[in-house]
């Protein structure tokens, strides 16, 4: 089959939403669609042992929240569909930006009851940033929620975007029946008073007399007045405008009782982008072209706690990788062959010959990849807009167990490796840092490195304010610097060297008073 042919087929996208929408659980219902898995896992309760396929990392299970972006792959009516379930919570937002760097269009969950939250505002910016092509799916049906006219306008108002509603709901609260897909023009309803069950599709035209009989009088009459206002206020569904990121089609659902969720899957089937051209600093890269290129995005230590494995996930930009084959890492300039590289289903990984355009392949690592790293067949490209923030939040790290220092040392220095958090050393003492977006994943970082690696370990606050990479063409005035400053010079993962500035004032003061020293808040440069 030939190039063109594969990438036709593929659809890799992302699910985002503020934490508790409901974005895990409609992964899996789409993953019990596509015919991924056999059943759902209970993801509301923590109580029953059956959790999310996406969420597999052992405090996931236990906290019931997405710390970690999952890749899971399946087919569906011919396409080869890639979901990346990504973090809610915004202590890992870092994670959630950078795999919206590897993903062609979203899916925006929302809650019908609590509407537009915070980090769904910050992730759907990163989103129009890029012009990526957004669905939006307003779940919880199964509840009391706003007025669905209400939300709407929400939505463009908090969001910025522009809509077309292509499912509506009959009813809602207390008199919610169902769901009006216009985009197949067929009724869902629900079977029963506990609305836990769905019949079938119901084909029906909204002229037709039946409808009342389906769906009662009032609800006729109310369900042909709303689709009519919609048609008048808001734009007729153009690919080409969904495409180009210009307009928003929306879905009512629930995935909790799977209400919706076909119909979701149907329409971006059939509407979503097959993979975009990619940015690189050097040119735009094109997913047809025949050399085949791709970047890391994530990389993920310790995926298989038995062998104390990373695995680097890279996006496939342009095209065949295949396996046993010499690609140049381009940072390294030096060659590397992957005899075992996978696809995924969350924590299942299969070996893969070949890759194409769109795909996320997983390439086992013994420390040679970063992320935002390159693989080509030999041209020099560093793809673009993979962020690294500076940390926000800054603890010593003290070795718990003496017995077990060098289980810490390798659990630290692989789970540094996936970007989430930032190892610093004092250059005075040798003591080390950890820097963080957000103060979750210290808890995350110490729950990991004693189930993971079989180390402890405990915090002490260290008073920073922000990271500053420090670059200088004045050695003069360098030196003065490192001798003034020692106790809050630091280096890095990679030995950079670090200026941990403890107040706003005091990286001010330094900025004019070292003005040939340039400093960095970000450690590419």
């Amino acid at each position: 089959m030939t190039l063109v042919k594969e990438l036709k087929k593929r659809r890799t996208f992302g699910i985002i939403s503020h934490p508790d929408a409901g974005k895990t659980t409609l992964t899996e219902k789409l993953l019990l669609f596509g015919g991924a898995i056999q059943e759902a896992g209970a993801v509301k309760s923590n109580k029953i042992k059956k959790t999310a396929t996406s969420d597999f990392m052992e405090i996931e299970k236990q906290r019931g929240i997405s710390v970690a972006t999952s890749v899971m792959g399946f087919e569906y009516k011919g396409k080869n569909i890639n979901i990346l379930d990504t973090p809610g919570h915004q202590d890992f937002a870092e994670d959630t930006y950078r795999t919206l760097t590897a993903v062609d269009s979203v899916i925006v969950v929302v809650d019908v009851a609590k509407g537009v939250e915070a980090q769904t505002e910050k992730l759907v910016q990163v989103c129009r940033m890029r012009d990526t092509p957004i669905i939006v799916f307003i779940n919880k049906l199964d509840r009391e929620g706003k007025d669905a006219f209400d939300l709407i306008d929400e939505l463009e108002s908090k969001l910025n975007l522009t809509l077309s509603p292509l499912s509506w709901p009959v009813g809602m609260g207390i008199d919610f029946q169902g769901v009006y897909n216009k985009w197949e023009n067929n009724l869902l309803l629900y079977k029963e008073v506990s609305k836990q069950k769905v019949t079938d599709s119901i084909n029906i035209n909204l002229d037709d007399d039946s409808l009342s009989q389906h769906i009662g009088e009032k609800a006729a009459k109310q369900l042909r007045e709303e689709i009519e206002l919609i048609q008048e206020v808001y734009p007729t569904f153009n690919r080409a405008d969904y495409l180009s990121g210009k307009v928003c089609p929306v879905f009512f659902g629930s995935a909790l009782n799977n209400f919706g969720v076909k119909e979701l899957l149907d329409c971006f089937a059939e509407i979503a982008p097959h993979p975009q051209p990619k940015k690189a600093e050097e040119r735009l890269v094109q997913p047809e072209e025949d050399k085949f290129s791709g970047f890391v995005f994530k990389i993920h230590a310790n995926m298989d706690p038995n062998h104390r494995n990373r695995i680097a996930f890279v996006k496939v930009v342009s095209g065949k990788f295949q396996r046993n084959t010499n690609y140049m890492h381009v940072r390294m300039g030096k060659n590397l062959k992957f005899s075992s590289p996978t696809t995924f289903m969350a924590s299942k990984k299969s070996l893969v010959e070949d890759a194409f355009p769109g795909d996320i392949i997983g390439l086992p690592d013994s420390g040679n990849f970063r992320i935002g790293d390159t693989l080509t067949e030999g041209e020099k490209l560093n793809f673009k807009g993979i962020p690294s923030f500076s940390p926000e939040h800054f603890r010593f790290i003290n070795n718990a167990d003496p017995m077990k220092t060098k289980q810490l040392f390798k659990g630290i220095d692989q789970l540094m490796d996936e970007g989430v958090a930032q190892l610093f050393t004092l250059e005075s003492n040798g003591r080390k840092i950890i820097g963080t977006v957000g103060a979750l994943q210290y808890e995350v970082i110490q729950y990991r490195l004693e189930h993971e690696y079989g180390a402890k370990c405990t915090y002490e606050p260290f008073p920073a304010y922000k990271a500053c990479w420090i670059e200088s063409k004045d050695d003069q005035q360098l030196e003065e610097f490192k001798r003034l400053k020692n106790r809050y010079l630091a280096r890095d993962k990679f030995d950079q060297l670090v200026f941990l500035a403890d107040s706003q004032f005091s990286l001010q003061m330094s900025q004019e008073k070292f003005d040939k020293i340039t400093f960095h808040l970000k450690s590419e440069f």
